[in-house]
């Protein structure tokens, strides 16, 4: 491999960090200067996806990434660079990550069903209008994140979606959020320290629910016998 295609996974790989951070960070909360946070934490999700997948399939090495390649007699000197790559290279496409990230590493996504719809409801947002009126972008982008976001980086880095939040305090407020609306999340060891400080009221959800996420708070903690 060319020594200067070296570390571009990672690099990838953080940027798509950064961007769930702000998916995040969009999507569990509000701001009255800004009534676009919810659309815009869907482009963000979207966004840190496409992200993390190609770094995942980058990790195997950085040409997999590509459908289209500069032509040796387009690039200057004998090695394909990085600069080459940067403006002759076409990277491949939302709908094509699931298979090229399954044949590059035999990773599957989860919930395939939803990652297709959620880059349906992206490109519409994106290039179109607004979602319709009774699409809960904010609620949305979440279950995205959970049901796919947060067990793809778990399986691929051992990372956690509840770690990636803008809040100072998200530990307190970001897994409350996510109770409220019933959302099953991967608890690291990090998050479950803080559990004390979780501002969940437990009495309003249901009993299954609560009940599978104190065992994996429990498993974070090495206290699930």
């Amino acid at each position: 491999m060319n020594f200067t295609l070296e570390g571009i996974w990672q690099h990838m790989r953080d940027l798509g960090l950064g961007a769930l951070a702000h998916a995040n960070r969009h999507a569990a909360y509000a701001a009255i200067e800004n009534s676009k946070w919810p659309a815009l934490s869907v482009l963000q999700a979207a966004h840190a996806t496409e992200l993390l997948i190609k770094a995942r399939i980058a990790q195997e090495h950085p040409l997999l990434i590509f459908e289209q390649l500069p032509r040796s007699t387009k690039v200057a000197g004998t090695h394909l660079d990085v600069k080459s790559l940067f403006e002759q290279g076409r990277t491949i496409q939302w709908v094509d990550l699931p298979e090229r990230l399954w044949a590059a590493t035999g990773i599957l996504i989860t919930n395939r069903d939803k990652f297709k719809e959620f880059g349906k409801l992206r490109n519409g947002i994106q290039h179109f209008a607004p979602a319709p009126g009774e699409v809960n972008l904010g609620e949305t982008t979440l279950r995205f994140v959970f049901d796919v976001i947060d067990p793809f980086i778990h399986e691929c880095w051992g990372l956690f979606a509840i770690d990636y939040d803008e809040d100072y305090d998200s530990y307190e407020y970001f897994p409350s959020i996510l109770a409220s609306h019933e959302i099953l999340f991967l608890v690291s060891e990090e998050a479950a320290k803080h559990y004390q400080y979780w501002s969940i009221d437990w009495s309003i959800v249901n009993k299954s629910y609560k009940d599978e996420m104190e065992t994996r708070i429990k498993k974070a903690l090495g206290t699930n016998d």
